[in-house]
């Protein structure tokens, strides 16, 4: 048995003629805010409140704070969402109370599902006083 062991072991053992390759670790993080699209493309006076707004937040707030949030969309993504699906005004209403869930950390299990890369699920849509488009998810399942 004991020789049966060692046999296996040295099959799969590091030799000496066989050298490790060395390799180059990469230690830099991507980040998210090099992709950014901080133009303006529209010229409507909505859209360019809400893109300052937008990047506003994105400048000031979310790449000093780096990516953290605890929410999948995040909550930039959340804005856009909501005022694309209500308007500006309930857009950035619906924000705020986004951003002060997202500070709240006591909780967040037993309140909202969880998206595939661990994030909590909160999309705009929950929110909206639109019926056909509220579902309830319970808390604690995985979205994919």
């Amino acid at each position: 048995m004991i020789f049966s062991l060692l046999i296996v072991v040295s099959s799969v053992a590091q030799t000496d003629w066989q050298r490790w390759e060395k390799s180059r670790p990469n230690y830099l993080k991507e980040y998210s805010h090099s992709e950014r699209d901080y133009s303006y493309s529209d010229n409507s006076f909505s859209y360019i409140i809400s893109k300052t707004l937008i990047n506003a937040y994105w400048f000031f707030i979310s790449d000093v704070d780096g990516d953290n949030c605890p929410f999948h969309p995040s909550c930039s993504a959340f804005f856009v969402k909501s005022a694309e699906e209500t308007n500006l005004f309930q857009g950035v209403l619906m924000f705020f109370d986004r951003f002060t869930r997202d500070s709240n950390p006591v909780g967040r299990e037993d309140h909202y599902p969880v998206y595939k890369n661990y994030r909590f699920y909160d999309p705009p849509s929950l929110y909206t006083l639109d019926k056909s488009k509220i579902r309830f998810i319970p808390p604690k399942r995985v979205i994919e």
